[in-house]
């Protein structure tokens, strides 16, 4: 490939960002790659989004959208309008776009739409609009209710060639029709993110500042609206975590929609004043990795902490009634659980009960590497389609 090919890497929100940045950082040693961070807002507080680009040894975005908070339809509005500029006026090859959050099918809508007013000789591609390319495709909890199943399966639906994480996923991609050829098990880019810093989360103590020792508590994470935004379950939930941290100390950083739900309905004094019940603002990657790395067990309702305690063989107890990762039920720690189970899971992990676990297949902090091969397979056959159709002599009627 003797031209640069520009590729457009989209962030929005926390796992957006742990999986690019080994994307990026991989893509940065390869000789005809040009990638460039494109940076939503979606997640526009600093410890949500701007602390993990540090934390991740990530430049500054090349470009920011500068899009925040709203309904579900303004933030996709927004992110198309405002990425559709930064598309005609970069005109990239590819874009990758990562996970589930409106950004990723914000983006997606907004690359298959384009239309290059005509084609970019300078385009190694030679195409009119860039190729797209979804990295943690395939994943489905079938739920439709769920905001994150639409946008997974709108995004698989425009891709070019879709990065999966495990053989389930290249499974549903199958069932809805999806062409084998544009399939590709790449494995797990969060743990890529996890094994490159491994030592820097390690010489963190993050748990000293709470006066606690390793595995002498649980770590709580809870941010889904099925969770946060329901007056009754939100109540039902803080008193359940106040009892629990009678018998273990929780640490939770309290997600900035969590809080805001948390002050409007008046519990967040609930949790302050119980005993050993540690409420904090969100933290930067590798601080909140410490936590995790420590802890005895995880409460949440978090994807990624699903894989990442799946990956270091800790309990996870997932606040949900499905998942869009079962191998993480299957091969490893996790378990869903309802709310009223919730002190009894506890109290099981506590007592030490516990199956085996494996990690899964590819989840060995390679994923960056087979994604580059795969990605550069994908534009190697455009390119020299593109070579061939631009050589080919005008056989055109004279």
């Amino acid at each position: 490939m003797s031209l640069k090919i520009l590729i457009h890497l989209i962030a929005a929100a926390r796992p957006n960002f742990m999986k690019i940045a080994p994307l990026y950082h991989a893509l940065k040693k390869e000789v005809w790659a040009a990638p460039i961070i494109v940076h939503t807002g979606q997640h526009y507080d600093l410890n949500m989004s701007d602390a993990f680009f540090m934390d991740l040894n990530l430049p500054e975005p090349h470009i920011h959208l500068g899009v925040g908070s709203g309904t579900h339809a303004e933030q996709t509005g927004q992110v198309m309008i405002a990425y559709e500029k930064a598309l005609l006026e970069q005109r990239p090859d590819l874009v990758i776009v990562v996970g589930d959050v409106n950004s990723t099918v914000a983006c997606a809508l907004a690359a298959s739409k384009i239309s290059y007013e005509s084609i970019n000789s300078s385009n190694p591609t030679n195409r009119e609009r860039p190729l797209i390319a979804h990295l943690e495709a395939g994943l489905r909890s079938f739920d439709r209710t769920m905001p994150e199943e639409i946008n997974r399966i709108v995004t698989d639906s425009l891709a070019d060639i879709l990065l999966t994480p495990s053989q389930d996923a290249n499974e549903n991609l199958l069932r809805e029709g999806i062409s084998k050829d544009k399939i590709r098990r790449v494995g797990n880019m969060m743990i890529d993110s996890l094994e490159m810093l491994r030592e820097k989360i390690q010489g963190q103590a993050s748990y000293e500042k709470f006066g606690l020792d390793p595995r002498d508590y649980g770590l709580v994470t809870l941010h889904r609206p099925s969770n946060v935004d329901d007056q009754n379950m939100l109540e039902s939930l803080c008193q359940t975590l106040t009892r629990i941290a009678q018998n273990i100390s929780l640490i939770f950083p309290v997600h900035p929609r969590t809080r805001k739900s948390l002050e409007q309905n008046g519990l967040m004094s609930l949790l302050n004043e119980a005993d050993d019940l540690h409420t904090v603002e969100p933290m930067g990657y590798t601080r909140f990795m410490n936590l995790l790395f420590n802890c005895r067990f995880a409460i949440t309702d978090s994807g990624g902490i699903q894989e990442e305690t799946t990956y270091l063989g800790i309990p996870c107890l997932t606040l949900r009634p499905n998942t869009e990762r079962p191998i993480t039920i299957e091969q490893g720690t996790n378990q869903l659980c309802i709310p009223e189970d919730l002190e009894s899971r506890v109290e099981s992990i506590l007592s030490g009960k516990m199956g085996r676990c494996a990690v899964p297949e590819l989840w060995d902090g390679q994923t960056a590497s087979r994604v580059v091969k795969s990605i550069e397979g994908l534009l190697h056959a455009y390119i020299v389609t593109a070579s061939y159709t631009r050589n080919q002599p005008n056989d055109t009627m004279n």
